[in-house]
């Protein structure tokens, strides 16, 4: 058994330590060693529930052994059973406190009391690190804390936790850093001797921030000052200074590739097949989970996608089971534009279980609206009364709550919506008029006190720009309750009631209907990326040709497709493979607009060259804006309300023919991700309906060919989209959030 032993931890098999283990405990159940060992094994690999079965057993077995109870009550905290947690801690206290008063000691005895020194700090760590990561009762937190030694550096770390808890990030900043000094000095003198001390308490990783540990070793300190980068970080990022975060960052990944290159960081990205790493202590300490994992938050927030998942790809590979619940949380985020099953499953699953990252209930809500399941979120929040309370904000609640009013009464949803707008209109009238107060002392300068209001414009100004992200979804609500009604002018008045907050945001530029004002705002929003004009909505662009369109400006709407068509064909000579989808986008809403003007035949010709090359160019949401001009032309053409050159006919014919080629894996519909009831996957493709379109019109042709005058009255169009012609307006993709 001790062979085995010293071979797993050696290589770092716990996982086959444990099975040597566990059968040894089949052969003596009692066995002191097996369980001491075990509890080791299960502790290092983060298996905290299994370790803490351990510790019990052997708490039982030796009630007079110290070491066991402490490690017990962490092994409760780091599972999260903070009340049994704090029982424990009791129990020592109450126990061993006890048993050193008596006189007669013996060394033994002596030994244990410098044990319960340590362990009596580990116990108000233990204490303070519950009321602040459960109850977050952080005043009594605070008392706890205070009664750690002075200059010890875990105190000034752990006040820092503190500030941070009470959203002040610039002390809290000021705190770690001070902290992160002294470690690098201890740093340099531990690596400079051979001094070894206590292993360290550890703090789980769903945490925001991480709670730092008492002093060790060498490897130790190291740990501890990733501990104190992450923090940093973290601080950087509420304060919503990205680059000053991703420093931070870079240097924990950076530390994390140098010192433990086993743990392949970035293989999984490059394509390269890796074996899990595992959750091992080595993992933990190196702090790359909680980096990549934030990491990925700050790209998520700058709405850099693609970065934002590689982040998570980047991180130490584990398989599924194996990943922390902030992970996981992230991967579903990041997964629901792809695989929104997937996504669903996974934020469903977290919020079964007991404990979760906070921002998980809101998120699943939200998601369920996003994708009209607002029964779901209802029923969520009637299920989970205690989540709704605990973690949704008041502002969320009454916000989710108008949204899922809105399927059932949008008059009653309309009213909450209003009443929440006007509270935030409210206090932007009253930042903005301490905003201009501000902006006229630092004018004046009267009283030399520059720096001073600067950092108050600054501070208010953010305050400002939080409050306009609250109220912009609310006002975009208002008006998709008059926008699902097509009362396109209260749409707008909902608009121009906003003017004096939103004047200067893009996305209030880009909801108005009127071409020749649109003309100004689109061209506002093209300007500022002319020179890379594919980083503009490809809407944008397209609205914008229209709005020309619309009002005679015809050159300036052919100036700016050559445009777009330049740019395109320089990306795709630098990449090939590359797929882009402006020029497609821009050439489908013209032929759009000119079928909606019966002009089938020049409207049917754009829209058939925005889809070359197919397979490039053609995909679900290309294919359903295309067959939608098709299907609205055949019905005109079987009504005989419109006569189409036999040209233009035979180029249709050859299009069909080609998606019907190139869209054999290509899904017609993107089904609810919930849905129980599923299309017919042989049904659901292009290549179905698009052979389906060409049998309809090689029939009128043929009828046409025959002579025949009869008029198609069975010519039902309904399997697609309903038959009827809808307006151009709704082919925008409004910027609704």
């Amino acid at each position: 058994m001790a062979d085995a032993i010293r071979l797993g931890q050696c290589l770092r098999k716990y996982n086959d330590a444990i099975v040597v283990l566990t059968n040894e405990l089949y052969a003596n159940a009692n066995s002191r060693a097996a369980l001491s060992l075990l509890a080791y094994c299960y502790y290092t690999i983060q298996d905290f529930g299994n370790a803490a079965h351990c510790y019990e057993q052997l708490n039982q077995l030796y009630p007079d052994q110290r070491n066991y109870l402490l490690n017990y009550s962490k092994c409760l905290f780091l599972v999260g059973d903070y009340e049994k947690a704090l029982k424990t801690a009791y129990r020592y206290s109450e126990k061993f406190a006890t048993k050193s008063s008596h006189s007669n000691r013996t060394n033994l005895d002596q030994v244990g009391d410098h044990y319960d020194e340590f362990a009596s700090i580990e116990l108000v760590k233990l204490q303070a690190a519950i009321k602040y990561s459960n109850d977050e009762d952080f005043i009594n937190a605070k008392v706890l804390i205070d009664q750690l030694p002075n200059g010890n550096v875990d105190k000034e770390a752990n006040l820092g936790c503190l500030l941070f808890k009470e959203k002040r990030y610039e002390e809290a900043i000021e705190k770690f850093s001070s902290c992160l000094q002294i470690e690098n000095l201890n740093l340099n003198r531990t690596r400079g001797s051979s001094t070894t001390q206590l292993i360290n308490d550890r703090k789980d990783s769903s945490e925001p921030i991480r709670i730092i540990s008492s002093p060790g070793n060498a490897s130790s300190t190291s740990q501890r000052k990733v501990d104190l980068l992450y923090n940093i970080a973290v601080c950087y990022y509420h304060l919503k200074r990205y680059q000053e975060a991703m420093k931070f960052l870079g240097e924990i990944i950076g530390q994390g590739m140098q010192e433990h290159p086993e743990l392949s960081v970035g293989e999984n990205t490059e394509g390269i097949e890796v074996r899990s790493v595992g959750n091992t202590e080595t993992l933990h300490d190196s702090c790359l989970v909680e980096a990549f994992n934030l990491k990925a938050a700050i790209e998520y927030q700058l709405k850099n996608y693609e970065a934002a998942r590689e982040a998570l790809t980047d991180m130490p590979p584990r398989s599924e089971e194996e990943l922390d619940a902030v992970t996981l949380h992230n991967i579903a985020l990041l997964s629901m534009d792809t695989n929104p099953v997937e996504g669903f499953e996974k934020l469903q699953f977290l919020v079964g279980q007991d404990s979760f990252p906070p921002e998980t209930f809101a998120n699943l809500l939200l998601l369920y609206c996003k994708h009209d399941y607002f029964e779901l979120a209802a029923d969520l929040m009637a299920e989970n009364a205690t989540y709704t309370y605990r973690y949704l904000s008041p502002y969320l609640y009454e916000f989710l709550d108008a949204l899922i009013t809105q399927q059932t009464s949008p008059e009653d949803a309309y009213q909450k919506f209003d009443e929440i707008a006007a509270r935030h209109t409210d206090s932007l009238r009253r930042q903005s008029k301490h905003i201009q107060e501000v902006k006229a002392k630092l004018s004046d300068n009267e009283d030399g006190m520059v720096t001073k209001h600067r950092e108050t414009l600054k501070r208010l100004n953010g305050t400002h720009d939080e409050t306009l992200e609250l109220y912009v979804p609310v006002l975009m609500a208002q008006a998709k309750i008059y926008w699902d009604l097509e009362c396109y002018a209260q749409v707008e008045k909902v608009f121009r009631k906003s003017a004096e907050f939103c004047n200067e945001l893009d996305l209030w530029k880009l909801n108005e209907n009127k071409f020749k004002e649109a003309t100004g705002f689109y061209e506002q929003l093209v300007k500022k990326n002319y020179d890379n004009i594919l980083n503009v909505s490809a809407i944008v662009l397209a609205n914008l040709c229209v709005s020309y369109i619309m009002t005679g400006q015809n050159e300036d709407a052919e100036e700016l497709m050559r445009k777009i068509e330049k740019e395109e064909e320089q990306l795709v000579y630098k990449d090939p493979d590359q797929k882009t989808f402006h020029l497609c986008i821009v050439n489908l809403v013209i032929g759009t607009l000119y079928c909606s003007k019966s002009n089938y035949e020049f409207g049917i010709s754009r829209v058939i060259k925005s889809l070359e090359p197919y397979p490039k160019k053609l995909g679900t949401d290309t294919w359903f804006y295309a067959k939608r001009c098709f299907l609205a032309m055949l019905e005109n053409l079987s009504r005989q309300v419109i006569v189409i050159k036999d040209s233009v006919l035979q180029e249709c014919v050859h299009f069909l023919t080609m998606c019907e080629h190139y869209g054999r894996n290509v899904k017609a519909v993107i089904e609810a991700p919930l849905e129980l009831e599923t299309l017919h996957p042989g049904k659901n493709t292009v290549t179905y309906e698009a052979r389906l379109i060409k049998a309809l019109l090689l029939e009128l042709i043929d009828h046409n060919n025959n002579n025949n005058n009869k008029v198609h009255s069975t010519f039902f169009l309904d399997f697609f989209c309903h038959s009827r012609w809808v307006a151009f307006v709704e082919l925008s993709y409004i910027h609704f959030t």
